[in-house]
């Protein structure tokens, strides 16, 4: 499979397993999960594909590792921003900014390892 396209699926099914971990980190959260899901999976999904084609510019792991955290991590930001607990007032900041940065981490390593370069 090709880096961008292991990047979008793997990011859509990593991005979805991301908006499931809220119910453990945050589990008041619950009533809104699916939004939360859907929102994440499709971040996944954009952030994924960008990371697929960072990994096919440049065939490096460090590259790859560096901008799939970089790149989930912008995404995350603003929704770690936006969200916040009802009863401290506090944003999800670390709750939401761990997880997308891991999911961008193992995109980033897995289209490296794992997808294959441009033919043609």
């Amino acid at each position: 499979m090709n880096k961008p396209v292991l990047g979008l699926v793997l990011g859509g099914v990593l991005g979805a397993l991301d908006g499931l971990s809220a119910l453990v980190s945050a589990p008041e959260v619950a009533p809104g999960i699916t939004g939360i899901v859907i929102g994440s999976m499709g971040k996944g999904l954009v952030a994924g594909l960008l990371i697929g084609f960072v990994s096919r510019k440049w065939d490096s792991l460090a590259v790859g590792l560096i901008a799939g955290t970089a790149i989930a991590g912008l995404f995350a930001l603003p929704i770690a921003l936006m969200n916040k607990n009802a009863a401290t007032g506090q944003p999800y900041f670390w709750e939401i900014m761990i997880p997308g940065s891991m999911v961008g981490l193992i995109v980033g390593y897995a289209t490296q390892k794992f997808g294959s370069a441009r033919s043609g």
